[in-house]
């Protein structure tokens, strides 16, 4: 049975004072790894969303605003932290929290800009929102060569102009952004940008339906839709989804492949939560429930990948189980899309 709140409790065990660590050793933090922006940005959004307050079922209680407030704040420091003068940005720190290693315009920039328009749009408590905005701006100028990098960074520009419409940095990011997709095919059999799927692959449709809805592009609309359709179909067996493997896919491999990463079942349940809101029809509900229900073991394993007892979500779906290790993305992959399944639930007739 799936469930449909979201859980924090080993949200809450990764992180401390700095930000949230990055690996686990089955349920226990791997601290001598470090941290890296990439997970502190998707924690920002995740407890952004979440505000003022977030069910923890699996300890019996509801999460205080001021716990929420403080993970936000921890999340923020972290990534005003990670930028560079340039908006470029650090994506590692080490243990002790010293950042190392160059500024990048790579995914962790990419993430960091939708983490900043995120708390900038979504969080209650208006000086981390002015903080998130300043930042978001800083960074929002840059453009990255590479097209997820671009997706997520367009995501969060999205979300900057639900709040500020007239926001022309975030406009203009988001155009490019949904440019740097690349040219929809059209081509019924394979209507992808790309000649091979990799990782994260409904982030490129999630930000084509973006650009389409905010900057009111109805063929960018269309285009999302046809491409998100097409991803689903593809990874949906009729009984569950088959997701895209970590090595990625191409026609003519092997199906099912491993190991399937929860980050593929967030961002399609990002993206289909987004086409339920634009067109109301319940096919994008009932895929976002698909993609929950992945996760607890409707998948081509037959196994749960969500830890009852600590509340974190396992690294990997193997052939025959599952990586027991705990870390953040797949984490909060799983909280991010029981999000997206618990507001649908309550908007359900």
């Amino acid at each position: 049975m799936t469930r449909t709140e979201p859980l924090f409790s080993h949200v809450l065990a990764l992180t401390d004072g700095v930000g949230i660590f990055e690996h686990a050793r089955l349920r226990l933090p791997r601290v001598e790894h470090g941290y890296c922006a990439d997970d502190v940005a998707r924690a920002l959004v995740a407890v952004c969303r979440d505000e003022p307050s977030a069910v923890d079922r699996s300890q019996g209680r509801v999460l205080e605003p001021a716990v929420m407030a403080g993970l936000a704040d921890v999340y923020l420091d972290f990534l005003e932290g990670a930028q560079a003068a340039d908006g470029a940005v650090v994506n590692r720190r080490d243990a002790h929290g010293t950042p190392h290693g160059p500024a990048t315009l790579e995914d962790c920039w990419g993430r960091t800009v939708w983490a900043f328009g995120t708390a900038a749009a979504r969080s209650r408590d208006l000086t981390l929102a002015d903080r998130a905005t300043a930042a978001f701006a800083r960074s929002a100028v840059r453009r990255s060569p590479w097209p997820r990098s671009m997706a997520f960074a367009g995501l969060g520009a999205a979300e900057m102009l639900r709040v500020e419409p007239g926001h022309e940095v975030a406009r203009a990011l988001l155009h490019d952004a949904a440019a740097a997709v690349g040219p929809f095919r059209g081509d019924r059999e394979w209507p992808w940008p790309e000649q091979r799927l990799t990782y994260a692959n409904a982030v490129l449709a999630d930000v084509v339906l973006a650009a389409g809805d905010t900057l009111n592009d109805s063929e960018l609309v269309d285009d999302g839709l046809e491409m998100l359709g097409w991803l689903l179909a593809l990874q949906h067996t009729g009984e569950h989804l088959s997701l895209t493997p970590a090595a990625g896919w191409a026609p003519g491999e092997e199906r099912p492949g491993f190991d399937q990463q929860p980050i593929e079942a967030s961002t399609l349940a990002d993206a289909c939560a987004r086409a339920f809101e634009l067109t109301g029809d319940p096919r994008w509900s009932a895929a976002v429930d698909l993609c929950a229900a992945w996760f607890f073991g409707r998948n081509d394993a037959g196994t749960s990948l969500y830890d009852v007892g600590s509340g974190g979500c396992c690294d990997g779906l193997e052939r025959h189980g599952r990586n027991e290790n705990q870390g953040a993305e797949s984490t909060l992959a799983l909280v991010t899309t029981l999000q997206h399944s618990a507001r649908l639930a309550a908007v359900r007739p």
